[in-house]
């Protein structure tokens, strides 16, 4: 550029100010910023005096991440925004191209062949896959580990309760995984599919592969909830472990909280389930003359096919929510995503191992976690929670309400948003509560 200009150096753009008053010295301005520190470092000087800057550690189905402004920017552009859903696929090639990508990607990380356009959100596809595995199996039983998150498991017994399908749950064990003892005593010839969550709703890692093969000794499928997808960036696919069946929610690739909302839902199987997939499932295919397109080459939902044979009455997909989580995975690319999930990994772990040296507090299982833990306390858990909260500290979810027996235990969050200095503040505040 300089030499276009015809000048030797920047130096002789400020040829006119007088030497004696020019800056020879180097700036003094701090040093760069990433993305999220610039955004909390922004969020915290307009928080100074209109908000509560308040410090939150829940999860339970719901994660803060980190969004890159690419994500927004693009899937805000009116050519996606304006679109609804491909009903004429010749002239929504954009739409279902960005569809046929999303499903690509659902499978690369579960591992399974063919992924649906998307479901509304992780519960309902929770729901759909027990309802595949009772027309593919055809037979009354559905197990349900205990430690599937509590919402889930209402809109499953939500879905089943009027079609002759007994549910039952099946506990855990003391490590917080599914006890593969009780499920060998309740599965038999009448059940038609386990359904297991990993990492499960109190944050333990399953190992998916013996519960498989325990449900497939009966002839019945392996559903596999994720509720948290980001982990799938570094645990092994539960397709590898001898899952049929792989669904759950997708909030955490580049959707915000947003105060429960809109979220997306993913549905992802072996092949030779096809006929039964709920939803719709986009193909790419050639044109008379050779060029590439893409179609809509299943949707075996009520609205294209007689009703009673439909597999599903969802009408609609998330497509734009869909959009946006393809757009996230392909900015962060596959080592990308798993230095995210190692982050997580590194940064739950340490909040863990703090939290635990704090008299009086301690974690409540033993099995290997994700970004998820189970902490009880030797106090009440609502007087921790009301103290937390009154040091601008959104504390655990408590879990009495869903587990009895966890009375005074909380599942706390950590993520890639959380510095230390937000893990110190906890366990700082953990301290003074305790004390």
């Amino acid at each position: 550029m300089l030499a276009k200009i015809g000048i030797a150096g920047a130096e002789e753009l400020f040829f006119e100010i007088p030497e004696d008053i020019r800056l020879n010295t180097a700036l003094d301005v701090p040093k760069a910023l990433t993305e999220p520190e610039l955004n909390a470092y922004f969020n915290k000087l307009a928080c100074a005096n209109t908000c509560d800057d308040y410090l939150s550690f829940l999860g339970g189905g719901a994660y803060p991440h980190i969004i890159p402004a690419v994500v927004d920017y693009l899937g805000s552009r009116g050519e996606f925004v304006s679109p609804y859903t491909p009903y004429q696929a010749e002239v929504s090639q954009g739409t279902l191209q960005a569809i046929f990508e999303f499903q690509t990607l659902i499978c690369q990380l579960t591992g399974m062949d063919i992924a649906n356009a998307s479901l509304y959100e992780g519960a309902s596809g929770a729901a759909e896959a027990v309802l595949m595995a009772h027309r593919l199996r055809k037979k009354p039983k559905v197990l349900l580990s205990r430690m599937l998150h509590p919402q889930y498991k209402e809109v499953i017994h939500t879905y089943t309760k009027n079609l002759g399908i007994v549910v039952e749950d099946v506990s855990y064990s003391d490590s917080g995984s599914l006890d593969r003892a009780d499920l060998r005593e309740k599965l038999d010839d009448q059940t038609s599919v386990v359904v297991s969550q990993s990492p499960n709703f109190v944050g333990v890692i399953e190992d998916l592969a013996p519960i498989s093969a325990l449900a497939h000794e009966h002839n019945a499928l392996s559903v596999v909830v994720v509720t948290e997808p980001v982990s799938l960036g570094i645990l092994q696919s539960p397709g590898k472990l001898g899952a049929d069946i792989v669904t759950g929610e997708g909030q955490s690739f580049g959707l915000p909280l947003s105060f429960g909302g809109p979220y997306l839902g993913f549905m992802a199987c072996s092949k030779e389930f096809i006929r039964q997939f709920p939803g719709r499932i986009v193909g790419q295919t050639v044109d008379m003359e050779g060029k590439r397109g893409y179609v809509l080459t299943l949707s075996t939902r009520e609205q294209h096919i007689r009703r009673e044979r439909a597999t599903s009455n969802i009408c609609t997909n998330q497509a734009l929510c869909a959009l946006k989580a393809t757009i996230f995975l392909e900015v962060l690319g596959q080592e990308g995503l798993r230095e995210l999930a190692w982050s997580n990994v590194q940064k739950a772990h340490y909040a863990a191992g703090e939290c635990i040296k704090v008299e009086g507090v301690s974690q409540k299982f033993a099995g290997a976690f994700f970004s998820e833990f189970v902490l009880c306390f030797a106090k009440p858990w609502d007087e921790i929670e009301a103290a937390l909260r009154e040091k601008g500290i959104v504390g655990g979810l408590g879990l009495g309400s869903n587990f009895s027996e966890l009375e005074n235990c909380a599942l706390f969050c950590v993520t890639e948003t959380h510095s230390k200095a937000d893990i110190d503040r906890l366990v700082s505040g953990l301290q003074e509560i305790m004390s």
